[in-house]
């Protein structure tokens, strides 16, 4: 056992790096992997597995010991890894197990230290990691396809409340001009309701390391800010002021999402700005970026909870703030589409200067086409 241990310990990095040429060359998807990324936590499991040996003398003693705990730890969090990375499914992750097992058990024994003992203590401590690193690949997975239903269901209410509103809202003896503006308004909000609905059908069968689906096309961004702006002023009471110099904005965009993170933030700066104070939207062309920029006055969000908005299901509250339970959904969604975009979001929250969310677009940073978001996985 302790010769064994020794081994390991003073061979970690070349088990590994045999390990991994092995896994590039028997599974396909591993092919794509950066080496950092598919390293990620087999090291640590090694180091686990030298230290249980090192810690006993024989299997017995380890069955009546205590768990695996490093191990158990180390491979849930491999498993939360591999959920997000692309193209990956638990066969995968098993068979990586088993290329480990054995490249450690051919290692082992060409260095003289194998025997009965230190083959059960491998078998079962990798037994154990399969487990608990399928399980967590399993929980880390569903937990990202609720956020993408959870997500675009949350966005489904704005287009559909606007269509509503614009059916509702509509009187045969109104002068044409307005009854065929509502009829616009209403049918293009039904046409955004049809795609996040074609989104939530998508995301029930996400992948590992899928997100969102987003469609880039060139396009005049200032066409699809204007028309959150229009709808926007017909659903608030609030005053919406649009601050734009340009008639054109051109680059590689997803229109449709980038109407859903002002939608969201927009009625963000309504549910927990000022009642009734004007909200200011401001768009500035800034060279190979555009900056767009929702500005409300109110209780500002505390400095140390400002981070937390930007996370999936955050349920706490900006302080003297309403509950602020939908912040984590919508402002999620706000981040991974700007981060889709090669951009970023920031906050800016205090007494004297109100609340204002800044979306930073680059315009090239995608082709055209279709390409899915990255989601974190999570535990």
């Amino acid at each position: 056992m302790e010769k064994a241990a020794n081994y390991i310990k003073e061979n970690n990095e070349k088990i590994i790096n045999i390990w991994e040429e092995n896994v590039n060359s028997e599974i396909e998807v591993a092919k794509g992997t950066e080496s950092l990324v598919l390293r990620n936590q087999l090291s640590h499991i090694l180091n686990d597995i030298m230290k249980i040996m090192d810690r006993y003398d024989n299997f017995e003693q380890v069955k009546q010991g205590e768990k695996f705990e490093e191990i158990i730890s180390n491979s849930m969090g491999h498993g939360r890894h591999r959920a997000s990375t692309s193209n990956y499914a638990i066969k995968q992750i098993l068979q990586e197990y088993m290329i480990f097992h054995r490249t450690l058990v051919e290692l082992i024994r060409d260095a003289g230290a194998y025997n009965e003992e230190v083959g059960n203590i491998l078998n079962y401590a990798v037994e154990t990691a399969m487990i608990y690193s399928a399980d967590s690949f399993s929980k880390s997975l569903q937990k990202m396809r609720e956020r993408l239903v959870g997500t675009l269901a949350h966005d489904l209410r704005n287009p559909l409340a606007t269509a509503y509103l614009a059916i509702d809202h509509i009187d045969c003896e109104d002068d044409p001009e307005r009854v065929h503006y509502l009829k616009k308004m209403g049918k293009k909000s039904m046409k955004n309701s049809l795609q996040l609905i074609e989104g939530l059908l998508d995301a029930i069968t996400v992948k590992a390391g899928e997100g969102i689906t987003m469609h880039f096309t060139k396009t005049n961004l200032i066409e699809d800010i204007e028309w959150v702006y229009e709808e926007s002023r017909e659903i608030y009471s609030n005053k919406i002021i649009l601050d734009v110099r340009e008639k054109q904005i051109d680059g590689i965009f997803d229109g449709a999402a980038v109407r859903r993170i002002l939608e969201n933030l927009i009625s963000n700066a309504v549910k927990y700005g000022e009642k009734k104070s004007p909200i200011r939207i401001t768009v500035l062309d800034i060279g190979k970026e555009v900056a767009i920029k929702i500005h409300n006055t109110g209780n500002p969000i505390p400095k140390e909870k400002q981070e937390e908005v930007f996370k999936f299901m955050n349920t706490k509250d900006g302080g003297n703030q309403q509950s602020a339970k939908s912040w984590g959904m919508g402002l999620y969604l706000v981040r991974i589409v700007a981060e889709a975009h090669g951009g970023k979001v920031s906050l800016t929250s205090n007494e004297k200067e109100g609340t204002t969310f800044e979306v930073i677009l680059r315009k090239d940073a995608n082709e055209p086409g279709v390409h899915k978001t990255r989601l974190e996985s999570q535990a």
